[in-house]
């Protein structure tokens, strides 16, 4: 049988070779294994190395940190363009939660802060699990010893004490020592006639101080009592969030109470509050412009206006006393 019984046409890299060819199957074999090209030898592309380094991969990563994403529009932010806002998100006004430190460098005159009862620490009363563990791990983060820093201060010229809480010591949590830092600030603006300013960010009380945590619930107030009773002018201000013993306690009884934007501030849940009522409750009851259309706190101030707000505020209080005494 003829090779070319079996094939009618061969196509070989455009070559069409005529099967029927009569110089027979030897010279059409031989012709098309002369013609055939060479092999090549394709080698399997090479996997990258997921693990490499980056100069390995000829691809430079971006460090980490360098953006950040809005909570509440979702926009991504420069960090330093973030930064220069104060960080407040420039499209929709959100504020990011600041830290301690970061929050007296915004507020306070340069240079003007001197740190008060810097010594004062939580100690462990009712040897509860793993609490020391937290404390540890609160102070290495935030470089506090403690979830409330203290002081004197100038804002616009105008001496006063300050305190300031820190939301990442703790969840912001009151505990015997935050209590007793507080308690001997009022204190010190009582016997210097200083004006106080609090800045509170807080989820409560401490429950690893059970009864002893919620005791500062009563020693600050009746400190805060004292004050109005000596005519001492007190500001509180109440940040993202404000909730728990906190807002119970000293961080509603100013004289002035001012709020940033789209604070969360309240006593109880708001799941713990539906099923206590059983009852719906209205969007947005527990933030800062909801409370203000009700009147419980007195002002809604943008982080970029609240020194000046603040240095108003204290002026006019300084000249009244003047003009009374």
């Amino acid at each position: 049988m003829r090779i070319s019984d079996n094939f009618k046409v061969l196509n070989y890299k455009e070559a069409v070779f005529d099967l029927d060819d009569e110089r027979g199957d030897d010279w059409l074999l031989k012709d098309l294994f002369r013609s055939k090209q060479k092999y090549v030898t394709i080698k399997q592309r090479e996997e990258v190395d997921s693990s490499a380094q980056p100069e390995q991969q000829g691809k430079k990563e971006l460090p980490d940190g360098l953006w950040k994403k809005c909570e509440q529009c979702n926009q991504i932010i420069y960090h330093k363009d973030l930064e220069k806002n104060l960080k407040v998100c420039p499209k929709c006004q959100y504020h990011f939660r600041i830290g301690a430190w970061e929050r007296i460098k915004i507020l306070v005159d340069p240079g003007s802060f001197k740190e008060l009862f810097a010594n004062i620490t939580s100690c462990d009363p009712l040897n509860f699990p793993e609490y020391q563990e937290k404390i540890s791990k609160s102070k290495k983060i935030t470089e506090l010893k403690e979830g409330v820093v203290t002081g004197t201060a100038k804002i616009g010229g105008v001496p006063l004490v300050l305190g300031v809480m820190d939301f990442n010591f703790i969840g912001g949590s009151m505990g015997s020592a935050l209590g007793e830092k507080l308690v001997r600030l009022f204190e010190y603006a009582l016997t210097h006639e200083l004006p106080v300013v609090t800045v509170s960010a807080a989820g409560g009380a401490r429950m690893q101080e059970g009864i002893l945590s919620l005791m500062q619930m009563a020693t600050t107030c009746q400190a805060v009592n004292r004050l109005a009773e000596k005519s001492i002018l007190f500001i509180s201000i109440l940040t993202d969030p404000t909730t728990g013993g906190v807002f119970a306690s000293f961080a509603s009884q100013g004289d002035i109470i001012i709020a940033e934007p789209g604070a969360l501030i309240g006593f109880a849940g708001a799941r713990v509050i539906q099923q206590t009522t059983r009852q719906t409750l209205p969007p947005g009851f527990q933030r800062s412009e909801f409370l203000l259309e009700h009147g419980i706190i007195d002002l809604i101030v943008n982080r970029k206006e609240l020194r000046n707000t603040l240095a108003r505020l204290l002026r006019f209080h300084q000249r009244r006393k003047l003009e009374i005494s």
